[in-house]
């Protein structure tokens, strides 16, 4: 796969299919959620004022609606890269998604049986599976090295040999510490131990390419509201993944409608319309205009240019915190492809809420907190409730803004 492409339209150009990055306001909280091109926002109000109507009932507007949400799943799939190997299920969050996974696999796993959750992992891939062990089954974390901030592939495998291990629940990429973990790996060793991967994609989509298919996950996960989308979550599922668990929807909806049987209430219909309207600012950025069908060729270019737009953006900040005294970069030290912009940091004399306070002042959206990495943030001896600071950018992002960020900090922090 290529690692840059040509033809991707100027900052300017993308800026100017966001209104609300007009008001100048700074946009470093990316993490929590992403800002919508105005394609989304159309795509909704329109079809709230032509179809907003009940699937399946047969009559034209009705036709439109319940074919906009199928099209809806396929094109989050795409997206994904498995449509030629699983199903993609769309819910309100990931959380949610993540939570009606854990209570399906209660009805299918059997006390003894082990999972294995990630230190690194942000808390609704981490929470919903303890809930598991009143049924009898054991929950153990794979433990976070303190030194490489990692959870080590050798570690997973002296875990993976004391056998009965049916899931391994861990990050692509930790939405607190920003390194890019190799999810084929760790696949490849969680399967030869006979066990599934859950995977949680939410910091890792809105930066690069997702590719369920070439990695050959059993679960992933990702919230499209922080993908330049809707507020609802996807889950993608390998197909035989999906095939032996049943989904909690009515007991008379057949077992293998899939995705419904999966999609309590079914999924958001104007949502699934936003869905949609996501495909045209993606062929932009990829360089084809703004029309046409959007491929799979067409996904793989964007996301390939987000993360050239991406780079110098984390480079510029991380040189900075790395070297400026009083500061410590909680996560890779460095600003190369292996990590994403999602940079949190401490400051020795300031108090994280303190200091995240100061800069919005300044105009700036950055967050303290955990994150929700709670329990990470408890081994590393960051009290979660203060937590870090965290500036996340995007490729929408400027420069200048990650400049008037250092400035800030500059102003806010004592020599």
């Amino acid at each position: 796969m290529p690692t840059s492409v040509a033809g991707t339209p100027t900052l300017a150009q993308i800026r100017s299919r966001f209104p609300s990055l007009a008001s100048g306001f700074a946009y470093l909280e990316n993490a929590g959620g992403s800002q919508v091109p105005a394609f989304v926002a159309h795509g909704i109000r329109d079809y709230m004022l032509t179809s907003y109507v009940q699937l399946g009932a047969g009559y034209p507007q009705s036709d439109v609606a319940t074919d906009t949400v199928a099209r809806a799943h396929a094109f989050v799939n795409r997206i994904m890269g498995g449509e030629a190997t699983g199903h993609v299920i769309l819910g309100p969050s990931t959380t949610q998604l993540l939570t009606m996974l854990v209570g399906c696999y209660s009805r299918e796993l059997k006390p003894g049986d082990r999972i294995l959750v990630a230190e690194t992992g942000h808390e609704a891939n981490i929470g919903p599976w303890f809930a598991l062990e009143r049924f009898g089954v054991k929950v153990e974390v794979w433990p976070v090295d303190p030194e490489s901030l990692t959870c080590r592939i050798d570690t997973l495998q002296a875990l993976l040999e004391g056998g009965q291990v049916k899931i391994v629940a861990l990050p692509h990429v930790s939405n607190l510490l920003g390194g890019i973990v190799d999810v084929a790996a760790i696949t490849r060793a969680v399967h030869d131990a006979g066990a599934r991967v859950v995977v949680d994609g939410v910091a890792y989509a809105p930066h690069r390419p997702i590719d369920v298919a070439a990695w050959n996950v059993d679960w992933y996960v990702y919230s499209t509201y922080k993908v330049y989308g809707p507020h609802m979550g996807a889950l993608y599922g390998r197909a035989d993944a999906v095939e032996e668990l049943t989904g909690p929807n009515h007991f008379f909806v057949p077992r293998n409608l899939i995705p419904y049987k999966f999609q309590l209430g079914g999924a958001c219909h104007e949502g699934c319309a936003g869905l949609l309207s996501l495909g045209p600012y993606l062929n932009f950025l990829a360089g084809a205009g703004e029309n046409g069908q959007t491929t799979r060729e067409m996904v793989v270019r964007a996301f390939l240019a987000m993360a050239d737009l991406e780079l110098p953006l984390q480079k510029l900040l991380i040189d900075y915190l790395r070297e400026r005294r009083g500061l410590k970069v909680i996560g890779p030290q460095h600003g190369e492809r292996s990590r994403v912009t999602t940079i949190s940091f401490l400051a020795s004399k300031r108090r994280s809420s303190e200091l995240a306070t100061a800069l919005n002042r300044h105009g700036l959206g950055v967050r303290s907190g955990s994150a929700y990495a709670y329990r990470l943030c408890q081994k590393l001896g960051i009290d979660p409730e203060e937590g870090v600071v965290r500036a996340s950018m995007v490729h929408y992002n400027m420069l200048d803004e990650v400049r008037r960020l250092i400035e800030a900090l500059e102003t806010e922090l004592p020599n």
